[in-house]
């Protein structure tokens, strides 16, 4: 990869190119004026020439420093935005393209007007180009970028190989565990339905290895015929050894000789008469049957693809993704990427696939609904990342081609539902805003609830609601801390919650008060419209102190309480300068205040009894600081319980097997200060 070229130093265009937006010196005062007041257009507004030509300027300043070689190269604005990220084969004549200031597309002129300044990067080699552009715009999220919203890591299935008795788990995120991985999983639950039925087929085991070494006899999956039972020697090692290695037979592909041969051993113990034998055979081979049978469509040709279905409703865009690993559909996800509704969808594809496989391994073939620019690039590019051939190919008949025809419909239905999904919340958020009074519909609504038991494991939680619907990665859950509450307080509680919640909220927007504008303008606020409490006129006032206390402008304030014996649709709403009142019985916008309420009480519930079942299988270890996992065994193993535990004598403590002498003194004086 070269370096980072040097923009010209002249006075026609501003002189810091090669420099990071945070590190940009302020251009004159009359274009930032000019270019920053374009910087508020909406991306289906039309640039004026006059702006476009003041963008060629400057591009055409860079334009002698541009080097010849591939690279690519950003597009900032006046206030160090990085409006666009772009790969070349040569960076200079795809500037001059941009230069010429004629025959540009609504979206590329927009572009153009705000451009102040420009980095490039020159590479190698056109591939690192492109693996070089999709890890810029994932980090930057310009504005003229497709983007690709959701990136989450995938599930995926590990058979290890770093014990005696492997053991069969779902595995996410980095592979740092010696194993077989099998996947991407599209989604936890097709991993969850997968491995229930790969323990029913193979009796491989599924418990942690600190499970495995403390069992003196078969746990509940053993009897169920779920495991084999490795742990206590239910099953022999050599035995238990055969079961693995069909089980990885089977995710690698060779699902059909694993069933000929179990089909096989099951004859031959029919005719052995041994009929309990066979009847577990018999069990397993339809638990694998189970597995293909689930997945709805399976290739018979490919073997390993993934497939990508790009279609296009409203201005809007979905791409449906399927995989596929040893003949078995693994899954789909729709993913919503962010672009601009001038592009194709082929165009939109293309950029998408960078960003998709910037850090996930791509398998022996992907599958692809319509033609993109950069498929030979991209074809190159994850060849040299996975070391083997890797082919990309747009089909046009056979089992591809109904594979891919198959992700476009999924795609098409998933569209339509999200955009008639959508138009309802809209709606909805419309009505709640003029029953509340409010003079917008929110964008971001926060609903607040509290949960405990006479005080104890007190928690608040924050449900978050948008025109997307509910957000569940904006959710959030505050452990009450404070000592000075008494226990069932719920208006103290609701008060330390709003505090922590707007203290915070308050302290990020100083700091990005100073930042340049966010790259994605279309993004889900951080701050609410609407804050709704879940109570009655206590926690309406509690709350509305807070605000006061802590100046919170901007935000709508309403809490809404059961009605008289707790009756759903008898609710009473409580806003700042109107009268407790009720909405129609059959008001929509009443539904939709349950309905976010309802979520509000479930996510505060169920993190409460997640927490309430923690303290319950508490042990007085974990409160020992040094203690950790592997000695708190020890000491389990040696002593039985807990209770034991603080009954021993320090010499006895000193002489379980992998406790030293200072652990059993820091183990012994813990229980004698407490009692």
């Amino acid at each position: 990869m070269g370096m980072t070229s040097r923009p010209p130093q002249d006075e026609s265009a501003p002189a810091h190119g090669d420099l990071p937006p945070e590190a940009m010196p302020e251009v004159e005062d009359e274009a930032t004026e000019d270019v920053g007041s374009g910087l508020d257009l909406a991306l289906d507004e039309v640039a004026t020439p006059a702006a476009v030509g003041r963008g060629v300027e400057v591009i055409r300043a860079y334009l002698a420093q541009a080097p010849a070689d591939p690279g690519v190269y950003r597009m900032i604005g006046a206030d160090g935005e990085v409006l666009y990220v772009g790969k070349a084969r040569s960076i200079r004549k795809r500037i001059a393209s941009y230069a010429r200031g004629e025959g540009h597309s609504n979206r590329i002129a927009r572009m153009i007007s705000l451009t102040a300044s420009m980095v490039f990067v020159s590479t190698r080699t056109e591939t690192e180009a492109l693996l070089l552009e999709a890890n810029y715009i994932k980090q930057m999220k310009p504005r003229f970028n497709v983007l690709l919203r959701d990136d989450k890591s995938f599930p995926y299935i590990l058979l290890t190989a770093d014990h005696v008795s492997p053991q069969l788990t779902k595995h996410r995120g980095a592979r740092s565990r010696k194993g077989d991985y099998f996947g991407p999983f599209a989604n936890v639950g097709a991993v969850n339905r997968t491995l229930a039925a790969l323990q029913r087929a193979f009796l491989i085991r599924t418990c942690s290895d600190s499970y495995y070494e403390n069992r003196t006899r078969p746990c509940l999956l053993w009897q169920i015929k779920r495991c084999a039972g490795p742990c206590t020697g239910e099953v022999a090692h050599g035995d238990y050894a055969a079961l693995v290695e069909e089980a990885r037979d089977f995710l690698s592909g060779r699902s059909r000789a694993v069933r000929d041969q179990l089909a096989a051993d099951m004859a031959r113990a029919a005719e052995a008469l041994e009929f309990e034998r066979a009847a577990r055979l018999r069990d397993r081979i339809a638990a694998l049957s189970a597995i293909q049978g689930q997945q709805g469509i399976n290739p018979k040709i490919v073997e390993e693809a993934d497939v990508f279905a790009v279609c296009e409703e409203a201005g809007q865009f979905a791409i449906e993704v399927f995989f596929f690993r040893a003949h078995q559909n693994w899954g789909n996800r729709a993913y919503y990427p962010r672009a601009d509704r001038s592009l194709s969808p082929g165009e939109v594809l293309d950029a998408f696939l960078g960003q998709f496989y910037s850090d996930k391994p791509a398998p022996r073939l992907v599958l692809l609904s319509h033609e993109i620019e950069t498929r030979d690039l991209l074809a190159e590019a994850l060849t040299a990342r996975a070391g083997r051939k890797v082919e990309v190919a747009v089909p046009q008949r056979g089992e591809r081609r109904e594979l891919v025809e198959h992700a476009a419909r999924n795609g098409k239905e998933t569209l339509s539902r999200k955009l008639a999904d959508a138009a309802s919340q809209e709606k909805l958020l419309g009505a709640l805003g003029a029953a509340l009074g409010l003079a917008h519909p929110p964008r971001r609504v926060e609903i607040y609830d509290n949960s405990h038991i006479m005080g104890t494991n007190a928690i608040g939680a924050m449900v978050v609601a948008g025109p997307q619907g509910f957000t569940k990665a904006q959710y959030r859950t505050f452990n009450i801390k404070s000592t000075e509450l008494t226990p069932g307080d719920d208006f103290g509680m609701m008060r330390e919650v709003l505090r922590r919640r707007f203290t915070r909220l308050k302290k990020e927007e100083e700091t990005l008060a100073d930042a340049p504008a966010p790259a994605d303008r279309d993004a889900f606020p951080s701050k609410p419209d609407l804050v709704l409490i879940d109570g009655g006129r206590g926690q309406f006032e509690a709350a509305k102190a807070i605000f006061e206390e802590l100046g919170v402008a901007g935000v709508a304030l309403a809490s809404i309480a059961k009605g008289v014996d707790r009756d759903a649709g008898r609710e009473t709403f409580f806003v700042e300068g109107r009268e407790p009142f009720r909405l129609p019985p059959r008001d929509p916008a009443l539904y939709f205040a349950q309905r976010l309420r309802d979520e509000a009480h479930r996510f505060a519930i169920g993190t409460h009894r997640a927490r309430r079942k923690k303290d319950f299988v508490k042990s007085p270890l974990d409160d020992i600081p040094g203690i950790g996992p592997a000695r708190k065994r020890a000491l389990l193993n040696a002593f039985g319980t807990a209770k034991a535990i603080s009954r021993a004598g320090l010499e006895d403590l000193a002489r379980t097997p992998g406790v030293n002498a200072a652990t059993a003194k820091l183990v012994h004086d813990f229980f004698r200060e407490s009692q």
